[in-house]
């Protein structure tokens, strides 16, 4: 019905082809200007906390264990989006104010952090025990044997599932306009509240999100084909 009726009124198809063409730039330009450096910054962050969590995880020392496991605990027990109301509505009672940007790195980096973790500990405790006891054999010590042979192991195996949570992680940036981040979906929220063609924008910018995750699934499809090279079968 919705679109039959824009179809035989040619004065609003005409209308909302001019505003899909406006509003395509500045929605854009959020994508460049801040959901794409959110992405990439938020999960290099949460990749490094990450390694040091699931490392903490597998350690002998049991306080590290235990603070790696209440923060993974913490992160994957709540929502995303009550973690960065907390961070960027919440800290500023305790006279913690961070601006918008910056809160949304620090939410997503953490909750990258502790879901990527799993993954980690996961392709980690996938090597057998004899690469370890390999690195041993021939002098090498737990930090070096860790480095130079069961993390490049482990990165080869977790590295379809970490593009899974990159992929996963643009779309979740959505949830930074809730905190004032002027990103992509925030673009197309204040575009639509001009002219109330809601449909319309959020069409659009679900449209822009959908054509960046696809790119990212060919480079992931590419990437899993180049590592299959180098597993033995």
């Amino acid at each position: 019905m919705y679109l039959s009726n824009i179809f035989a009124d040619p004065e609003r198809l005409n209308r909302l082809v001019e505003i899909a063409e406006s509003s395509l730039q500045p929605i854009l330009k959020g994508a460049v200007m801040y959901t794409i450096p959110l992405t990439i910054i938020s999960f290099v962050l949460g990749l490094v906390l990450a390694v040091l969590t699931a490392l903490a995880r597998i350690s002998s020392v049991k306080i590290l264990q235990m603070i790696a496991r209440v923060y993974v605990s913490a992160i994957r027990g709540t929502p995303l989006l009550v973690q960065l109301f907390i961070i960027f509505y919440g800290l500023p009672t305790l006279g913690v104010v961070i601006d918008p940007f910056p809160s949304a790195v620090i939410g997503f980096s953490l909750n990258v952090g502790a879901y990527a973790s799993e993954i980690i500990r996961a392709a980690i405790l996938s090597i057998p025990k004899g690469q370890w006891e390999a690195g041993y054999s021939v002098g090498m010590s737990y930090p070096q044997t860790l480095k130079r042979i069961i993390l490049p192991q482990a990165s080869r195996v977790s590295i379809p599932p970490l593009s899974n949570t990159f992929i996963s992680l643009v779309k979740d940036t959505s949830l930074a306009s809730m905190i004032l981040v002027t990103e992509m979906f925030r673009k197309a929220q204040e575009i639509a509240a001009t002219n109330y063609e809601f449909l319309l924008l959020y069409t659009e910018a679900a449209i822009i999100y959908w054509m960046i995750c696809f790119i990212l699934s060919i480079i992931q499809h590419r990437m899993e084909t180049r590592l299959d090279r180098y597993v033995s079968r």
